[in-house]
């Protein structure tokens, strides 16, 4: 799927209607509802179900006091969908939370306190009340996956916008940097045939760059997991893909954790490249393009000293080296 300014426009409407606090564009006209209904249940009846309705239990500390500073576990809490839980895992050490907070005490050289509150299943809307129980944890850092289970309940992509910006505010005010994974392209699952898989795409990339828009101007920084898995899925679904071939593996979910992990350590000041290469510009445009490849961090940034330009917010895009973070062993 090649970017054009079309997909900046649609990201805009639905950005600014959920700032509007109005409905907004829907992705799909009422056929092409009928038809998501009809496609999705044949694709439930391809798909497995998963080892459990919810991940295993992985709160806890994670990581040792390598600098000998005697400095308190760094507070992280996870919130979301099935993928903030890790679903489908029987190990904690196998979801992202605890593959996330390996890898950020590793960086830190500090212990890391995991809070998991995300929910198998959770749409935008259930963000509030985890971010109620994530509050009490009080968060240094809040990483979020949220948005494939408003598309698969054909929620308006304004009112699943507003709903994470709601809950992106309250985190940063609460003192918390706030690192979102954005809507995956779910035109990459193969259970989901044509045309609803082209559907799926149009819509999950959408909702993608309309919460990028979001979260940019509630505080926070996005990265992209656009197909993330796709390409893997084709060539080797049984390593990155579990048996319902619809949630990752636990090779998936590592790669998921790692894509995030560059973002998490800049957001805390501890990643240690200094020049990551780096767009600039209106954050509609940057937010369409960061749709496309995964692994993109799109955050806030000033041009000649203004955080607005004559377009919108400025941002800045950043292709981070993800092979700079070795997962642990």
């Amino acid at each position: 799927m090649i970017w054009t300014p079309g997909a900046a426009r649609a990201a805009r409407r639905i950005a600014t209607a959920a700032a509007l606090g109005g409905g907004g564009m829907t992705a799909l006209g009422a056929a092409a509802y009928a038809l998501l209904l009809t496609e999705a249940a044949l694709a439930r009846r391809i798909v497995g179900r998963p080892v459990s309705e919810d991940g295993p239990p992985s709160d806890g500390v994670y990581g040792e006091d390598s600098a000998g500073d005697g400095a308190p576990p760094i507070s992280m809490v996870v919130l979301g969908d099935s993928t903030s839980v890790g679903l489908g895992m029987t190990d904690p050490k196998d979801t992202p939370g605890v593959n996330l907070a390996l890898g950020l005490a590793a960086m830190a050289e500090r212990p890391v306190r995991l809070t998991v509150v995300g929910r198998s299943g959770a749409i935008s809307r259930d963000l509030d009340a985890q971010v109620d129980r994530a509050l009490e944890a009080a968060p240094d850092l809040a990483v979020v996956f949220i948005g494939a289970n408003d598309v698969t309940t054909q929620t308006r992509p304004a009112t699943a916008v507003r709903h994470l910006q709601d809950a992106v505010r309250r985190l940063r005010e609460a003192g918390a940097e706030v690192v979102v994974g954005t809507c995956p392209d779910l035109g990459t699952v193969r259970p989901i045939a044509q045309p609803l898989r082209w559907v799926t795409r149009r819509w999950s990339r959408q909702l993608a760059a309309a919460q990028t828009i979001a979260v940019i101007e509630a505080g926070g920084r996005t990265v992209s997991f656009a197909d993330l898995l796709g390409p893997s899925f084709m060539t080797n679904p049984a390593e990155m893909f579990g048996p319902d071939r619809f949630h990752p593996s636990a090779r998936g979910y590592l790669q998921a954790a790692y894509t995030v992990l560059p973002s998490v350590c800049a957001a805390l000041d501890l990643w240690p490249e200094p020049s990551p290469e780096r767009v600039e510009g209106s954050q509609y445009l940057l937010a369409a393009m960061a749709v496309e490849e995964p692994g993109t961090e799109v955050t806030a940034t000033r041009v000649a000293g203004r955080a607005v330009g004559p377009h919108g917010r400025w941002a800045m895009l950043l292709r981070r080296r993800r092979d700079a973070v070795s997962p642990h062993t």
